[in-house]
């Protein structure tokens, strides 16, 4: 919970300072470049970032290398530097993640799922994107998921609405229905 926390603090202060320089949308695509390289366990790359045996210098100067190959511009690469130095960069995946959040809220953006029994066609995605649209009022990034146990009809959610219009469901609703008559 306390990652969490301070992830916020920390997307929410280079969102601000991202919109002040117009780099918001770079300072996003920098930051989860750097956490996907730091998630990925191949690499080593966190455990050179967090472990207390190697000296902070040299922990900072691995930050500072992989800053620079992404590209990172001064003001991003002192905030990737304050990371290291208050020994709070394992909370750079979560501050990516926020940062994105944020500006995804930003761009009125909401991210839906849609379950169907068999594989949709894009006409249909598209549909089903637009509707959901004229619903939310957002720009919806759908992702499509087949689970073919609803049997038939779809499962549609963004953000806290769901709409549920599976044959799955309906048969349940149908069942509970017979059961309160008898």
């Amino acid at each position: 919970m306390r990652q969490i926390i301070l992830a916020k603090r920390y997307a929410k202060a280079i969102f601000t300072l991202g919109k002040e320089n117009g780099a918001v949308d770079v300072y996003a695509q920098t930051l989860r470049d750097i956490a996907d390289l730091f998630s990925n366990p191949e690499l080593g790359i966190a455990d050179a970032l967090t472990n207390p045996l190697y000296p902070l210098d040299a922990r900072l100067k691995v930050m500072a290398g992989i800053a620079e190959a992404a590209g990172a511009d001064s003001l991003l690469g002192a905030f990737l530097h304050l990371l290291v130095e208050k020994k709070r960069v394992s909370a750079l995946p979560e501050v990516a993640g926020q940062l994105r959040h944020m500006l995804e809220r930003e761009e009125n953006i909401s991210h839906g799922w849609v379950t169907t029994a068999v594989e949709p066609d894009e006409a249909l995605l598209g549909k089903i994107r637009a509707a959901l649209e004229k619903i939310t009022g957002t720009k919806v990034i759908l992702e499509a998921q087949v689970d073919p146990s609803i049997i038939g009809g779809m499962v549609a959610k963004v953000g806290d609405l769901v709409l549920d219009g599976s044959i799955r469901t309906q048969l349940q609703e149908l069942k509970e229905s017979i059961k309160g008559r008898v």
